[in-house]
């Protein structure tokens, strides 16, 4: 008997179908981000990254070319067991012989490069308007902006991305998830705090004016606490996106970074599944603050996997990472967070979800927590390690000796 055999019937015995959960992990796509590859730079602009977003160290080797990063991202999905989407931001649009286009007036032939990669995988591709980095963002606003030139540009901007994302799933045949994300606030007490939020609502208002199939893109909105530079005041706070997104019935986007320290997004999963039929998620790590570190497997990760198997919200829950570390290798930075996340998901398929129900119900906390723990020790990894070697992937730490060839042959070079 193997190891998977064994922890087949093991699992078994408690009413799990090992089977069924590779299935289920095998056809569920997670979004791949590919700012990760090269400090969230892009290939549009000279500015430094700006707008309450920091990528700290200077590990050799990044990305600073479509070439460069398309060949790191085949590197990483070479090592990553199971479906995979593209995530871009505007700010990856790729120009050829000398054009350039400015954030307002890109084109869905600046990303035809892209389209091309994606493709050729069998890839959908998820997008994001680049609202930072840039210098129309002026005193760390945008689309809140009370100059309406600044205003302005940037809802173009968003206009333009929306045709964008149309065409990204028309091409593709895969939906499309856009998301905004502004990082517009003030490092002091405001002292006003109606009129950002108010102008935001306009500009968004506009945005969205443009017709678009929204059985191909699903425009989300994504709130924060605070960025660096905004520690005062958020325009786009919590409660903000999630009014607006209930008044033109959009979809919620959480990122697990984005919260006080004390609030967890696995927590928030239940009650948005309540009142959205889709809800998106970006899967990150935060120490003390929304620091994108890279994801591990980890209490909350496992908690976020939990909550969507357990509510049977497979196909109504949009999952994307977003973390950037430049201190290690980036290409083993993928690696380690998207293996991770699966690795929760798998771990949240794996668990008798019906049964411990059963238990909260019965009030038989103490029968409750005993499982809840003794599943702990179940033989999960056995488990991964045959859906890695049927995705055809390195099994354990051995996917590390594939980037410690890729950094002397490849990375060390640039």
């Amino acid at each position: 008997m193997t190891r998977y055999e064994y922890a087949k019937d093991m699992y078994a015995k408690i009413g799990i179908d090992t089977e069924a959960a590779i299935e289920n992990l095998s056809a569920l796509p997670i979004s791949m981000h590919c700012w990760q590859g090269d400090d969230v730079v892009g290939f549009d602009s000279k500015e430094a990254l700006s707008g309450g977003i920091q990528t700290t160290g200077n590990y050799p080797g990044k990305a600073t070319t479509p070439v460069e990063l398309m060949a790191d991202i085949d590197k990483a999905c070479s090592l990553i067991p199971g479906k995979k989407k593209l995530n871009l931001h505007a700010s990856y649009a790729i120009f050829e012989d000398g054009e350039f286009a400015d954030r307002d007036a890109i084109e869905p032939k600046h990303f035809a490069k892209w389209v091309e990669y994606a493709k050729e995988r069998g890839m959908g591709i998820d997008f994001n308007p680049t609202y930072f980095s840039h210098p129309m963002v002026k005193d760390n606003l945008t689309l809140s902006s009370p100059d309406e030139e600044v205003r302005t540009f940037w809802v173009n901007h968003g206009k333009a991305c929306l045709k964008i994302a149309e065409y990204f799933a028309e091409e593709t045949g895969v939906p499309c998830v856009m998301n905004i994300w502004i990082p517009d606030g003030y490092k002091d007490i405001p002292a006003d705090r109606f009129a950002p939020r108010a102008r935001f609502k306009k500009s968004l208002d506009e945005i969205l004016s443009i017709p678009y199939d929204k059985t191909k893109v699903y425009i989300t909105l994504e709130s924060k606490v605070f960025g660096i530079g905004l520690e005062s005041y958020t325009v786009g706070s919590a409660e903000f996106s999630l009014s607006y997104v209930n008044y033109k019935g959009i979809t919620p986007l959480m990122d697990n970074g984005h919260y006080h320290p004390t609030e967890v997004v696995s927590d928030k999963i239940s009650s948005l599944l309540l009142f959205n039929e889709k809800i998106a998620l970006h899967v990150t790590r935060g120490v003390r603050w929304d620091s994108d570190h890279v994801v591990i497997f980890d209490d909350e990760t496992k908690e976020i996997a939990k909550e969507i198997v357990a509510h049977d919200a497979l196909d109504r829950v949009f999952i994307a990472t977003d973390y950037f570390d430049a201190s290690i290798n980036r290409v083993a930075a993928w690696v380690i967070g998207l293996r991770n996340v699966q690795k929760a998901m798998l771990n949240a398929l794996l668990t008798p979800h019906t049964t411990f129900k059963a238990l909260q119900d019965s009030a038989n906390t103490t029968k409750l927590r005993a499982l809840q723990e003794e599943m702990k020790t179940y033989p999960f990894a056995d488990v991964w390690n045959e859906y890695c070697e049927r995705c055809g992937v390195p099994v354990g730490e051995n996917w590390f000796e594939e980037i410690e060839k890729y950094e002397a042959e490849v990375l060390s070079k640039r």
